[in-house]
C-alpha cells in the first residue's frame, strides 16, 4: 500500500487519543487513506499494537499493518495534529454517578499539546453538556488558547459494537456536531471520507450528546421489560422463549430478549442521563426502574439456579459449579462490567466452588477469583452443575451438557 502525505486527502492531520474498542477501529479506518497518530497512555497496549496484535481481538494483524498509524505514548504528537479525536472511556463510580476523571485527564493532555487552528472532537458517551461544560474549560485552561478563535470543538458519538463485523465504522451512519457552522462542515467532511454510510449533522453539540445517550437508554429499558416479563412468566410456569416466538410474528413487535445487561454502554449510560436529569430538576422514574430491574437480574438468575440445584438434590454447600463464559456478551473479549461476575459471586455466597471456562480468555489463568479451565479439560463428570453464561461460538458444543442456560 502506498500511503499519502499527512495532510492531503483530508486536509487535516489526524490524531486519535485513546486506542480501545472505539479509538483503534477508527484509527485503522482513517489509516487506510492517510497517516494517523495513535496515542494512548497504556505502554503495554502500544507495544502490542506496534507488533500488530490487538488484545481485544477486533482487528487482525494484517489490518493493523495495512493502516498507516504511528502508535505512541508520546503526547507531543497531538501538537503535530490539527484534528484530534478523543475516544475515552466514561464509566460510573461506586455510587453509580458519572466518573469523568479519565475524560478530564485526556482533556488536560490534549490541552497542553493543542495547536492553533485545531479541532477537538469527542466521541465518548456522556450526558448533554459535558463537551462544552466540562471538557472545553479544561482545553482552554491547559492550552492558553481562545475557544472558537484559536481552536474549535465538536462531538461525534461512537457507535461501535464490539464483536460485530457487519456494523463497522464505515457502515454506521455517523452523528456529527460542531461549535459553529464551519467546524460542523469540517468535521462532517473528515468523517465522510471513511464513513461510507454517511453522516447526520445536528445543530448543536448537546443534541448529538443526547442522541447518543438515549440510544442505550432505550435498549436498556426494553431489555428490562423482557427481564421483568421473564420473572412473571417463571412464576406462572410459562416458557418466555415460546411466548416471544409467538409474539414476534406481529410485524411491529420489538425483538428484545431477557438476559444479563453488562458492558461499557447499556449498563452505564442510563445513569449518565439520570444524573443530568436530576440536576435539571426531573426525577427519571422509567430510566431508573429499568436499571433496577437489570441490575437485579444476576441475583434473580442465581436464585433460579439454586432452586434448580435443590430440585436435582444437589447439595449447595460445596457444590462444584462450572460457569461457561465470562465476558459481557458472546464472541468478544470485553470484560468491562460483565454481569457474569455477579453471578459467580452469588454462587460463591451460597457456598459453591466455582470454576470458569472461557476459551476467548485462554491467556488468563484466573477470572473473578476462579480458575479459568482449558475447554479441552472440561468433562461433565467433574462438576455437579454446569451453567452456560455466555454463548460464545466456541462454547456451542458445550450447551448439551449445561444444566442451566442464562
Amino acid at each position: 500500500m502506498i500511503f499519502m502525505a499527512k495532510k492531503d486527502v483530508l486536509g487535516r492531520k489526524i490524531c486519535i487519543v485513546g486506542l480501545g474498542y472505539v479509538g483503534l477501529p477508527l484509527a485503522v479506518a482513517f489509516g487506510k487513506i492517510t497517516h494517523v497518530e495513535g496515542y494512548d497512555v497504556d505502554k503495554e497496549k502500544i507495544e502490542r499494537l506496534k507488533r500488530g496484535f490487538d488484545y481485544n481481538g477486533e482487528l487482525s494483524e494484517a489490518e493493523l499493518k495495512e493502516a498507516d498509524i504511528d502508535f505512541t505514548t508520546d503526547p507531543s504528537v497531538i501538537s503535530e495534529s490539527d484534528f484530534i479525536i478523543a475516544a475515552i472511556p466514561t464509566p460510573i463510580d461506586n455510587s453509580k454517578r458519572p466518573d469523568l476523571e479519565l475524560l478530564k485527564d485526556a482533556s488536560k493532555t490534549i490541552g497542553r499539546n493543542l495547536s492553533k487552528g485545531s479541532i477537538v472532537v469527542y466521541e465518548s458517551t456522556v450526558y448533554p453538556g459535558v463537551t462544552e461544560e466540562v471538557c472545553l474549560p479544561i482545553l482552554e485552561k491547559e492550552s492558553g488558547l481562545v475557544y472558537k478563535s484559536d481552536f474549535k470543538v465538536g462531538y461525534s458519538p461512537e457507535r461501535i459494537n464490539p464483536g460485530d463485523k457487519e456494523h463497522t465504522v464505515e457502515r454506521i451512519v455517523k452523528v456529527v456536531s460542531g461549535c459553529d457552522r464551519e467546524s460542523l462542515e469540517t468535521i462532517a467532511r473528515v468523517y465522510s471520507t471513511v464513513v461510507k454510510a454517511g453522516v447526520c449533522r445536528t445543530d448543536s453539540i448537546k443534541v448529538a450528546e443526547a442522541a447518543k445517550v438515549i440510544e442505550n437508554v432505550q435498549r436498556d429499558i426494553n431489555i428490562a421489560l423482557m427481564n421483568e416479563l421473564k420473572q412473571i412468566f417463571d412464576r406462572m410456569g410459562i416458557d418466555i422463549a415460546k411466548v416471544l416466538d409467538a409474539a414476534r410474528t406481529k410485524w411491529n413487535f420489538l425483538d428484545f430478549r431477557p438476559g444479563l445487561v453488562g458492558g461499557h454502554c447499556i449498563g452505564i449510560d442510563p445513569y449518565y442521563l439520570a444524573y443530568k436529569a436530576e440536576i435539571a430538576g426531573h426525577h427519571p422514574e422509567i430510566i431508573l426502574a429499568g436499571r433496577r430491574i437489570n441490575d437485579h437480574m444476576p441475583a434473580y438468575v442465581v436464585s433460579q439456579m439454586v432452586k434448580d440445584m435443590i430440585s436435582r438434590k444437589i447439595r449447595i454447600m460445596g457444590a462444584r459449579v462450572l460457569v461457561l463464559g465470562a465476558t459481557f456478551k458472546p464472541d468478544v473479549r470485553d470484560m468491562r462490567n460483565s454481569k457474569v461476575e455477579d453471578v459467580v459471586n452469588g454462587l460463591k455466597e451460597h457456598g459453591c466452588r466455582v470454576d470458569i471456562c472461557d476459551p476467548l480468555l485462554g491467556d488468563r489463568k484466573a477470572i473473578f477469583g476462579c480458575s479459568n479451565l482449558d475447554i479441552k479439560s472440561v468433562t461433565r463428570d467433574n462438576f455437579d452443575y454446569i451453567v452456560l453464561a455466555v454463548k460464545h461460538k466456541q462454547l456451542k458444543g458445550m450447551a448439551a451438557i449445561a444444566d442451566f442456560v442464562i
